[in-house]
Protein backbone atom coordinates (compact mmCIF):
# COMPACT_ATOMS: atom_id res chain seq x y z
CA UNK A 1 0.00 0.00 0.00
CA UNK A 2 2.86 2.39 0.77
CA UNK A 3 4.47 1.76 -2.60
CA UNK A 4 1.15 2.16 -4.42
CA UNK A 5 0.94 5.73 -3.08
CA UNK A 6 4.06 6.55 -5.11
CA UNK A 7 6.22 8.09 -2.37
CA UNK A 8 9.96 8.47 -2.80
CA UNK A 9 11.85 7.64 0.41
CA UNK A 10 15.05 6.08 1.67
CA UNK A 11 13.92 5.76 5.32
CA UNK A 12 10.67 5.98 7.25
CA UNK A 13 9.39 6.89 10.68
CA UNK A 14 6.73 4.55 12.10
CA UNK A 15 3.82 5.82 14.20
CA UNK A 16 1.27 3.51 15.84
CA UNK A 17 -2.13 4.33 17.33
CA UNK A 18 -4.10 1.80 19.41
CA UNK A 19 -7.55 2.01 21.10
CA UNK A 20 -7.55 4.23 24.21
CA UNK A 21 -9.17 1.45 26.25
CA UNK A 22 -6.04 -0.66 25.86
CA UNK A 23 -3.97 2.20 27.25
CA UNK A 24 -6.42 2.54 30.13
CA UNK A 25 -6.23 -1.19 30.86
CA UNK A 26 -2.44 -1.03 30.79
CA UNK A 27 -2.42 1.89 33.22
CA UNK A 28 -4.84 0.05 35.49
CA UNK A 29 -2.68 -3.08 35.49
CA UNK A 30 0.43 -1.04 36.25
CA UNK A 31 -1.42 0.73 39.06
CA UNK A 32 -2.58 -2.60 40.50
CA UNK A 33 0.92 -4.05 40.31
CA UNK A 34 2.35 -1.02 42.01
CA UNK A 35 -0.12 -1.25 44.89
CA UNK A 36 0.49 -5.02 45.30
CA UNK A 37 4.24 -5.28 44.76
CA UNK A 38 5.44 -1.71 45.29
CA UNK A 39 7.61 -2.69 48.21
CA UNK A 40 9.23 -5.66 46.47
CA UNK A 41 12.88 -5.08 45.35
CA UNK A 42 12.36 -6.70 41.94
CA UNK A 43 9.43 -4.39 41.26
CA UNK A 44 11.25 -1.27 42.42
CA UNK A 45 14.07 -2.17 40.04
CA UNK A 46 11.56 -2.34 37.19
CA UNK A 47 10.33 1.15 38.05
CA UNK A 48 13.85 2.54 37.60
CA UNK A 49 14.71 0.57 34.45
CA UNK A 50 11.31 1.15 32.87
CA UNK A 51 8.90 -1.16 31.09
CA UNK A 52 7.99 -1.37 27.43
CA UNK A 53 4.42 -0.24 26.85
CA UNK A 54 1.91 -2.25 24.83
CA UNK A 55 2.00 0.44 22.15
CA UNK A 56 5.80 0.37 21.90
CA UNK A 57 5.84 -3.44 21.93
CA UNK A 58 3.49 -3.46 18.94
CA UNK A 59 5.59 -0.83 17.19
CA UNK A 60 8.85 -2.73 17.78
CA UNK A 61 7.29 -5.94 16.46
CA UNK A 62 6.32 -4.18 13.21
CA UNK A 63 9.50 -2.26 12.44
CA UNK A 64 11.74 -5.14 11.32
CA UNK A 65 9.18 -6.69 8.93
CA UNK A 66 8.45 -3.25 7.48
CA UNK A 67 12.15 -2.54 6.99
CA UNK A 68 12.47 -5.76 5.00
CA UNK A 69 9.34 -5.13 2.94
CA UNK A 70 10.29 -1.52 2.13
CA UNK A 71 14.02 -2.27 1.81
CA UNK A 72 15.07 0.67 3.99
CA UNK A 73 15.72 1.50 7.63
CA UNK A 74 13.46 3.14 10.16
CA UNK A 75 14.62 6.43 11.67
CA UNK A 76 13.42 9.86 12.74
CA UNK A 77 12.80 11.35 9.32
CA UNK A 78 10.29 13.53 7.42
CA UNK A 79 8.49 10.55 5.83
CA UNK A 80 6.00 9.02 8.28
CA UNK A 81 3.90 5.86 8.11
CA UNK A 82 1.04 5.87 10.60
CA UNK A 83 -0.79 2.65 11.51
CA UNK A 84 -4.11 3.02 13.33
CA UNK A 85 -5.85 0.13 15.09
CA UNK A 86 -9.46 0.45 16.26
CA UNK A 87 -12.04 -1.96 17.68
CA UNK A 88 -15.78 -1.60 18.14
CA UNK A 89 -15.84 -3.10 21.65
CA UNK A 90 -12.88 -0.97 22.71
CA UNK A 91 -14.72 2.15 21.54
CA UNK A 92 -17.80 1.10 23.48
CA UNK A 93 -15.66 0.68 26.59
CA UNK A 94 -14.30 4.22 26.26
CA UNK A 95 -17.85 5.53 25.71
CA UNK A 96 -18.99 3.90 28.95
CA UNK A 97 -16.10 5.54 30.78
CA UNK A 98 -17.18 8.91 29.36
CA UNK A 99 -20.77 8.31 30.50
CA UNK A 100 -19.45 7.82 34.03
CA UNK A 101 -18.02 11.33 34.24
CA UNK A 102 -15.08 11.24 31.85
CA UNK A 103 -12.93 8.52 33.49
CA UNK A 104 -13.35 4.89 34.47
CA UNK A 105 -13.81 4.42 38.23
CA UNK A 106 -13.60 1.49 40.62
CA UNK A 107 -15.87 1.83 43.62
CA UNK A 108 -15.71 0.22 47.05
CA UNK A 109 -17.48 1.34 50.21
CA UNK A 110 -18.36 4.72 48.70
CA UNK A 111 -14.82 5.60 47.57
CA UNK A 112 -13.37 5.66 44.08
CA UNK A 113 -9.97 5.74 42.39
CA UNK A 114 -9.27 6.90 38.84
CA UNK A 115 -7.83 4.30 36.50
CA UNK A 116 -4.61 5.24 34.80
CA UNK A 117 -3.30 7.70 37.41
CA UNK A 118 -0.27 5.48 38.17
CA UNK A 119 -1.09 4.85 41.84
CA UNK A 120 -3.95 3.37 43.83
CA UNK A 121 -5.41 4.64 47.07
CA UNK A 122 -4.57 2.61 50.17
CA UNK A 123 -8.32 2.16 50.66
CA UNK A 124 -8.37 -0.43 47.86
CA UNK A 125 -7.70 -3.86 49.32
CA UNK A 126 -5.90 -6.42 47.18
CA UNK A 127 -8.36 -9.18 48.06
CA UNK A 128 -11.41 -7.19 46.96
CA UNK A 129 -10.03 -6.10 43.59
CA UNK A 130 -11.37 -8.13 40.67
CA UNK A 131 -8.30 -8.39 38.45
CA UNK A 132 -10.33 -9.88 35.58
CA UNK A 133 -12.21 -6.59 35.14
CA UNK A 134 -9.06 -4.95 33.91
CA UNK A 135 -9.40 -6.69 30.55
CA UNK A 136 -12.25 -7.12 28.07
CA UNK A 137 -13.48 -10.62 27.41
CA UNK A 138 -11.83 -12.59 24.65
CA UNK A 139 -13.02 -11.32 21.26
CA UNK A 140 -13.37 -13.19 18.01
CA UNK A 141 -13.77 -10.02 15.97
CA UNK A 142 -10.53 -8.65 14.53
CA UNK A 143 -9.57 -5.04 15.09
CA UNK A 144 -9.87 -2.56 12.22
CA UNK A 145 -6.68 -1.38 10.61
CA UNK A 146 -5.99 1.76 8.61
CA UNK A 147 -2.83 3.47 7.50
CA UNK A 148 -1.71 6.71 5.98
CA UNK A 149 1.57 8.16 4.79
CA UNK A 150 2.67 11.75 5.15
CA UNK A 151 5.73 13.88 4.69
CA UNK A 152 6.71 17.14 6.33
CA UNK A 153 6.32 20.12 3.94
CA UNK A 154 8.95 21.26 1.48
CA UNK A 155 9.50 25.00 1.02
CA UNK A 156 10.39 26.71 -2.25
CA UNK A 157 11.67 30.28 -2.14
CA UNK A 158 12.08 32.69 -5.01
CA UNK A 159 10.89 35.96 -6.54
CA UNK A 160 7.94 36.47 -8.80
CA UNK A 161 7.28 39.09 -11.47
CA UNK A 162 3.74 40.00 -12.53
CA UNK A 163 3.23 41.55 -15.95
CA UNK A 164 -0.56 41.83 -16.06
CA UNK A 165 -2.84 44.46 -14.50
CA UNK A 166 -5.60 41.87 -14.22
CA UNK A 167 -3.86 39.25 -12.08
CA UNK A 168 -4.19 39.24 -8.28
CA UNK A 169 -1.50 37.97 -5.96
CA UNK A 170 -3.80 35.38 -4.33
CA UNK A 171 -7.08 33.85 -5.45
CA UNK A 172 -9.71 36.60 -5.08
CA UNK A 173 -13.42 35.74 -4.93
CA UNK A 174 -16.18 38.25 -4.09
CA UNK A 175 -19.82 37.08 -3.94
CA UNK A 176 -18.89 33.89 -5.80
CA UNK A 177 -17.38 35.95 -8.63
CA UNK A 178 -13.72 35.71 -9.47
CA UNK A 179 -11.73 38.94 -9.61
CA UNK A 180 -9.09 38.99 -12.32
CA UNK A 181 -8.17 36.38 -14.88
CA UNK A 182 -5.73 34.48 -12.64
CA UNK A 183 -3.55 34.79 -9.55
CA UNK A 184 0.18 34.53 -8.90
CA UNK A 185 -0.54 32.02 -6.16
CA UNK A 186 -2.32 29.62 -8.52
CA UNK A 187 0.00 30.02 -11.51
CA UNK A 188 3.06 29.13 -9.40
CA UNK A 189 1.44 26.91 -6.77
CA UNK A 190 -0.46 24.54 -9.08
CA UNK A 191 2.60 23.95 -11.28
CA UNK A 192 4.84 23.13 -8.31
CA UNK A 193 2.14 21.03 -6.64
CA UNK A 194 1.60 18.89 -9.73
CA UNK A 195 5.32 18.43 -10.30
CA UNK A 196 5.89 17.34 -6.68
CA UNK A 197 2.77 15.18 -6.40
CA UNK A 198 1.69 17.01 -3.23
CA UNK A 199 -1.68 17.28 -1.50
CA UNK A 200 -1.88 21.04 -1.07
CA UNK A 201 0.14 24.25 -1.02
CA UNK A 202 0.28 27.58 0.79
CA UNK A 203 1.62 30.78 -0.72
CA UNK A 204 3.45 33.37 1.42
CA UNK A 205 4.87 36.63 0.00
CA UNK A 206 6.79 39.62 1.34
CA UNK A 207 3.93 42.09 1.06
CA UNK A 208 1.51 42.44 -1.84
CA UNK A 209 0.60 44.70 -4.73
CA UNK A 210 -2.90 45.57 -5.92
CA UNK A 211 -4.41 43.59 -8.78
CA UNK A 212 -3.88 46.50 -11.21
CA UNK A 213 -0.22 47.00 -10.23
CA UNK A 214 2.58 45.23 -12.07
CA UNK A 215 5.51 43.70 -10.18
CA UNK A 216 8.71 44.33 -12.18
CA UNK A 217 12.45 44.54 -11.54
CA UNK A 218 14.01 41.58 -9.68
CA UNK A 219 10.59 40.57 -8.35
CA UNK A 220 8.86 40.11 -5.00
CA UNK A 221 10.19 37.47 -2.56
CA UNK A 222 7.86 34.57 -1.81
CA UNK A 223 7.84 31.14 -0.17
CA UNK A 224 5.66 28.28 -1.39
CA UNK A 225 4.90 25.56 1.16
CA UNK A 226 4.05 22.23 -0.50
CA UNK A 227 2.42 19.65 1.77
CA UNK A 228 2.83 15.87 1.66
CA UNK A 229 4.82 15.53 -1.56
CA UNK A 230 5.26 12.11 -3.15
CA UNK A 231 8.52 13.12 -4.79
CA UNK A 232 11.60 14.42 -2.99
CA UNK A 233 12.51 17.65 -4.82
CA UNK A 234 16.11 18.64 -5.48
CA UNK A 235 17.77 21.90 -6.55
CA UNK A 236 17.73 20.69 -10.16
CA UNK A 237 14.05 19.87 -9.75
CA UNK A 238 13.44 23.48 -8.61
CA UNK A 239 15.35 24.80 -11.65
CA UNK A 240 13.24 22.67 -13.98
CA UNK A 241 9.99 23.93 -12.43
CA UNK A 242 11.17 27.54 -12.80
CA UNK A 243 11.84 26.98 -16.52
CA UNK A 244 8.45 25.30 -16.94
CA UNK A 245 6.60 28.25 -15.35
CA UNK A 246 8.56 30.80 -17.38
CA UNK A 247 7.74 29.01 -20.65
CA UNK A 248 4.00 29.58 -20.22
CA UNK A 249 2.56 31.21 -23.34
CA UNK A 250 0.38 33.78 -21.54
CA UNK A 251 3.45 35.41 -19.89
CA UNK A 252 1.38 36.68 -16.96
CA UNK A 253 3.88 35.66 -14.28
CA UNK A 254 7.57 34.83 -14.20
CA UNK A 255 9.70 33.26 -11.47
CA UNK A 256 13.33 34.04 -10.64
CA UNK A 257 15.81 32.10 -8.48
CA UNK A 258 13.43 29.34 -7.39
CA UNK A 259 15.17 27.11 -4.84
CA UNK A 260 14.55 24.81 -1.92
CA UNK A 261 14.72 26.70 1.38
CA UNK A 262 14.36 25.89 5.06
CA UNK A 263 13.81 27.93 8.19
CA UNK A 264 16.58 30.31 7.13
CA UNK A 265 14.42 31.36 4.18
CA UNK A 266 11.56 32.26 6.51
CA UNK A 267 13.90 34.28 8.72
CA UNK A 268 15.36 36.20 5.79
CA UNK A 269 11.93 37.12 4.46
CA UNK A 270 10.52 38.14 7.84
CA UNK A 271 13.56 40.16 8.84
CA UNK A 272 13.54 42.05 5.56
CA UNK A 273 9.80 42.80 5.48
CA UNK A 274 9.92 45.51 8.14
CA UNK A 275 13.10 47.18 6.88
CA UNK A 276 12.70 46.91 3.13
CA UNK A 277 12.49 49.86 0.78
CA UNK A 278 10.36 49.76 -2.35
CA UNK A 279 10.72 51.61 -5.62
CA UNK A 280 7.84 52.54 -7.91
CA UNK A 281 7.07 54.12 -11.24
CA UNK A 282 3.68 55.87 -11.52
CA UNK A 283 1.95 57.58 -14.44
CA UNK A 284 0.37 60.75 -13.01
CA UNK A 285 -2.03 63.37 -14.41
CA UNK A 286 -2.30 66.89 -12.98
CA UNK A 287 -5.09 69.42 -13.38
CA UNK A 288 -2.69 72.12 -14.60
CA UNK A 289 0.33 72.19 -16.90
CA UNK A 290 3.62 71.50 -15.16
CA UNK A 291 6.60 73.84 -15.06
CA UNK A 292 10.32 73.26 -14.65
CA UNK A 293 10.08 74.52 -11.09
CA UNK A 294 7.61 71.70 -10.29
CA UNK A 295 10.11 69.08 -11.43
CA UNK A 296 12.89 70.71 -9.41
CA UNK A 297 10.74 71.07 -6.30
CA UNK A 298 9.68 67.41 -6.22
CA UNK A 299 13.18 66.12 -7.01
CA UNK A 300 14.70 68.18 -4.18
CA UNK A 301 12.62 66.47 -1.48
CA UNK A 302 14.59 63.84 0.47
CA UNK A 303 13.38 61.60 3.31
CA UNK A 304 10.01 63.33 3.30
CA UNK A 305 7.82 62.33 6.27
CA UNK A 306 4.23 61.58 5.31
CA UNK A 307 1.28 61.02 7.67
CA UNK A 308 -1.18 58.49 6.25
CA UNK A 309 -4.52 57.58 7.76
CA UNK A 310 -5.90 54.22 6.68
CA UNK A 311 -7.10 54.75 3.08
CA UNK A 312 -10.83 54.91 2.41
CA UNK A 313 -10.55 52.06 -0.10
CA UNK A 314 -9.31 49.59 2.56
CA UNK A 315 -11.19 50.87 5.62
CA UNK A 316 -13.60 47.94 5.38
CA UNK A 317 -10.78 45.51 6.19
CA UNK A 318 -8.10 47.58 7.99
CA UNK A 319 -8.10 49.32 11.36
CA UNK A 320 -8.49 53.14 11.22
CA UNK A 321 -4.95 54.18 12.19
CA UNK A 322 -2.51 56.93 11.28
CA UNK A 323 0.96 55.85 10.21
CA UNK A 324 4.06 57.90 9.50
CA UNK A 325 6.00 56.80 6.43
CA UNK A 326 9.09 58.12 4.68
CA UNK A 327 9.51 58.96 1.00
CA UNK A 328 13.28 58.60 0.57
CA UNK A 329 13.55 60.24 -2.85
CA UNK A 330 11.49 61.20 -5.90
CA UNK A 331 12.17 62.06 -9.51
CA UNK A 332 9.73 63.34 -12.15
CA UNK A 333 10.10 62.41 -15.81
CA UNK A 334 8.31 64.21 -18.62
CA UNK A 335 5.93 62.43 -20.97
CA UNK A 336 6.47 63.43 -24.60
CA UNK A 337 3.67 65.51 -26.08
CA UNK A 338 1.97 66.47 -22.81
CA UNK A 339 2.51 69.04 -20.06
CA UNK A 340 -0.06 67.50 -17.68
CA UNK A 341 1.25 63.90 -17.60
CA UNK A 342 4.50 62.77 -16.04
CA UNK A 343 6.22 59.63 -14.72
CA UNK A 344 6.93 59.72 -11.00
CA UNK A 345 9.81 57.53 -9.82
CA UNK A 346 10.08 57.19 -6.05
CA UNK A 347 11.64 55.13 -3.28
CA UNK A 348 9.60 54.68 -0.10
CA UNK A 349 9.52 52.95 3.25
CA UNK A 350 7.68 49.61 3.28
CA UNK A 351 3.94 49.96 3.85
CA UNK A 352 3.51 53.33 2.15
CA UNK A 353 0.25 53.73 0.24
CA UNK A 354 1.48 55.11 -3.10
CA UNK A 355 -1.89 55.80 -4.73
CA UNK A 356 -2.97 57.87 -1.72
CA UNK A 357 0.38 59.67 -1.63
CA UNK A 358 -0.32 60.90 -5.15
CA UNK A 359 -3.96 62.05 -4.87
CA UNK A 360 -4.09 62.73 -1.11
CA UNK A 361 -7.13 60.55 -0.34
CA UNK A 362 -9.34 63.56 0.52
CA UNK A 363 -6.72 64.90 2.89
CA UNK A 364 -6.12 61.61 4.70
CA UNK A 365 -2.52 61.55 3.39
CA UNK A 366 -0.44 64.67 3.93
CA UNK A 367 1.62 65.90 2.27
CA UNK A 368 0.79 64.42 -1.13
CA UNK A 369 1.92 65.07 -4.68
CA UNK A 370 -1.27 67.07 -5.18
CA UNK A 371 -0.64 69.28 -2.14
CA UNK A 372 3.05 69.72 -3.03
CA UNK A 373 2.20 70.85 -6.58
CA UNK A 374 -0.84 72.82 -5.44
CA UNK A 375 -3.25 71.11 -7.84
CA UNK A 376 -5.29 67.98 -8.32
CA UNK A 377 -3.18 64.90 -9.06
CA UNK A 378 -4.46 61.48 -10.14
CA UNK A 379 -2.50 58.25 -10.53
CA UNK A 380 -3.31 56.37 -13.74
CA UNK A 381 -0.91 53.42 -13.62
CA UNK A 382 1.51 52.05 -11.04
CA UNK A 383 4.40 49.58 -11.19
CA UNK A 384 6.62 48.21 -8.43
CA UNK A 385 10.11 48.40 -9.92
CA UNK A 386 12.23 47.07 -7.04
CA UNK A 387 11.98 45.60 -3.54
CA UNK A 388 15.17 46.14 -1.59
CA UNK A 389 15.54 42.80 0.23
CA UNK A 390 18.48 40.44 0.25
CA UNK A 391 16.57 37.16 0.18
CA UNK A 392 16.32 35.00 -2.96
CA UNK A 393 18.31 37.36 -5.17
CA UNK A 394 20.77 34.67 -6.36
Amino acid sequence: MVRQDGYQFDSFSLEVSIPPLILQNEASLWSYMQSKYGSEPWFREKIHTGCVSIKDALKFSLINPLEKLLDCKSSLCPFRIRLTYTHTKASEGVAKCSDNGGSCKRRKTGESDSIGEGTLSSSVEDESFDFSKLFPKSENEPCNFSYNCSRTPFYFGGRYLKYSRNVSQTRWIIDDERMGEASVEEIIGIKVLQACGGDNYKFHAAGREDIDVRMLGPGRPFILEVQNTRLVPTEQFANDIEKMINKEENKLVRVNNLKLVGSDGWNLMREGEGEKQKQYAALVWTSRPLKDEDFQQVSSLKDLKVAQRTPIRVLHRRSPLEREKIIHWMKMETVAGSSQYFLLHLCTQAGTYIKEFVHGDLGRTHPSIGSILGCRAEILQLDVTDIKMECFLT
